[in-house]
């Protein structure tokens, strides 16, 4: 059986996946947060509507790796909620993450500014 090529929506998805680590430890940059403030913060900042069920699985393995620490806290709410804080290696790990995504994707706005530049070229259809 052949390999399908992924389409769009699913390349699309796969990138997402791809950076969604970095994205987690960018929202805990500034201040610890709860699950559902790192989900808003995620769409807030950048558009990234990420599931609860794909969240906290990562979140979990942040914590093993010890790129963050978790603590229940009672905010007031009467519902006690786990707060979640960067640790010195996971500052470190999310500049080194944040780098890293610079170079690449300074090495693909390259790679495709010619896919992005206006004009005819060779091959279009238009």
């Amino acid at each position: 059986m052949a390999n399908k090529s992924p389409g769009p929506d699913n390349w699309d998805a796969q990138l997402r996946k791809g950076c969604l680590e970095l994205a987690i430890l960018a929202s805990l940059w500034a201040e610890p947060l709860y699950g559902l403030a790192i989900l808003r913060a995620l769409v807030s900042r950048g558009g990234m509507e990420v599931a609860e069920g794909t969240l906290y699985p990562i979140l979990n393995r942040l914590r093993i790796d010890g790129l963050v620490t978790s603590e229940w806290q009672d905010a007031g709410t009467g519902h006690p909620r786990k707060y979640y804080t960067l640790t010195g290696s996971g500052r470190a790990k999310a500049k080194e993450m944040a780098a890293a995504w610079g170079a690449f994707s300074a090495q693909m706005d390259e790679i495709v500014s010619a896919v992005r530049t206006k004009g005819k070229h060779h091959g279009d259809a238009n």
